[in-house]
């Protein structure tokens, strides 16, 4: 049996914190708008109108204004992200069998086959305008036989576009874009190939595989097959069912609140250590407790995506408080995260959360280095007096 074609369409919301701010306030379309923190933070994502003035992503805040005096920042709809986001999700989940969230805004979906029935072109772009009518967000679209050519199809496409490169004609798109198009080049690595006189992606495939190896070792193997249109069309299908978890089953069963919940926020950080440390931020927690005759509870709620200590803490503490029946002694307590996606810009929205996590990333640095005992919270450990209270009301 003769495979089927392999098309991978690739869908990323353009401008998504700003679109989704303009979505709840549209006295902001067409103005110069940036979503971040205030004076000491950073700009995670700017218009289009914006960006006419040379701002970007990452740039520090106070530059940006000075950039553009009548820039407008805003973050009001930051509670909103996740929902936006996981609506998307949703709506891709109902109408295709294969696909993987590859961001909080980008998906990757595989379209291989449905030119027999449906026709990938047509099926595409009506799932595009699908998305746009149901939630109201711009959003662009590539398709192409390979990951790597959707992606920058869809950079192409920008904004609010739909671009698809037909098979046998992956060079003719492109061999005339600049190195800086391939995602993954960066400014180092540009200037590496620009020394050598390779400015377009048509001189880096006319350049032998050996030079380039020498340039940029392996990465140069993989330049040399991407410039002639050669990339992968595998789509991560498991990416929702992965998770990552913690539990401990005690000595002894316990009916101790303080005891518990100190296990409760070990668990918590240990499992947020190990999401930080694969550079993920996680969508839903799970809370898991066995009882002293072995009887098994869990309950899940979702949250807007973190890789905060202080919030899946937070969220952990409510669900152990919805879940635990009083007075019933506990023998395990476990902890998971799933709903997993690559840690993003959202993570430097604002000026608290970068501090944040730079400063769990740091405790994470210390903690490998000089053994997991080393640093504990001395916060959080125990249920304060209003917790307890209500445990017992």
């Amino acid at each position: 049996m003769t495979a089927p074609i392999p098309y991978i369409a690739h869908f990323d919301l353009d401008s998504f914190f700003v679109s989704v701010e303009i979505k709840n306030n549209p006295s902001l379309k067409g103005k110069p708008v940036v979503v971040g923190g205030y004076e000491r933070g950073v700009v995670a994502a700017c218009s289009y109108e914006a960006r006419k003035f040379g701002i970007q992503s990452a740039m520090p805040m106070k530059k940006a204004m000075q950039m553009c005096p009548q820039l407008i920042v805003t973050n009001a709809s930051r509670d909103q992200y996740s929902k936006y986001s996981r609506w998307v999700t949703d709506i891709i989940a109902a109408k295709v069998p294969l696909f993987e969230k590859a961001s909080i805004d980008e998906f990757y979906i595989d379209l291989s086959g449905l030119d027999k029935f449906f026709g990938v072109s047509k099926y595409a772009r009506e799932l595009r305008q699908h998305i746009i009518d149901e939630t109201g967000l711009p959003i662009s679209c590539g398709v192409s036989s390979a990951r790597f050519i959707s992606k920058m199809a869809t950079n192409e496409a920008k904004p609010n576009g739909y671009l698809e490169i037909p098979h046998g004609r992956e060079t003719d798109f492109l061999w005339p874009l600049g190195i800086e198009k391939i995602n993954g080049v960066g400014v180092q690595t540009e200037q590496q190939l620009k020394s050598f006189g390779i400015y377009t992606i048509e001189d880096l495939a006319k350049t032998p595989i050996e030079l380039l190896k020498k340039i940029a070792g392996k990465w140069g193997e993989s330049l040399w097959h991407k410039a002639h249109g050669r990339g992968s069309a595998e789509i991560t299908t498991d990416w929702e069912q992965k998770s990552m978890s913690h539990e401990n089953t005690f000595e002894k069963d316990s009916t101790d609140t303080d005891f518990i919940n100190k296990e409760l926020v070990h668990l918590t950080e240990k499992t947020a250590h190990a999401l930080r440390e694969d550079e993920k931020m996680t969508g839903c927690v799970t809370l898991k407790i066995r009882y002293s005759d072995f009887e098994t509870t869990t309950r899940q709620d979702t949250v807007d995506y973190t890789a905060l200590d202080d919030v899946l803490i937070a969220k952990a503490k409510d669900l152990f408080k919805k879940t635990w029946q009083e007075g019933r002694p506990v023998r395990l307590i476990g902890v998971r995260f799933s709903q997993l996606i690559p840690i993003s810009m959202q993570m430097s929205l604002f000026e608290n959360n970068i501090e944040k996590l730079s400063l769990y990333k740091a405790v994470d640095d210390i903690k490998e280095r000089f053994g997991k005992g080393v640093v504990k919270k001395a916060v959080n450990t125990t249920f304060d007096k209003n917790e307890k209270q209500r445990l017992k009301s």
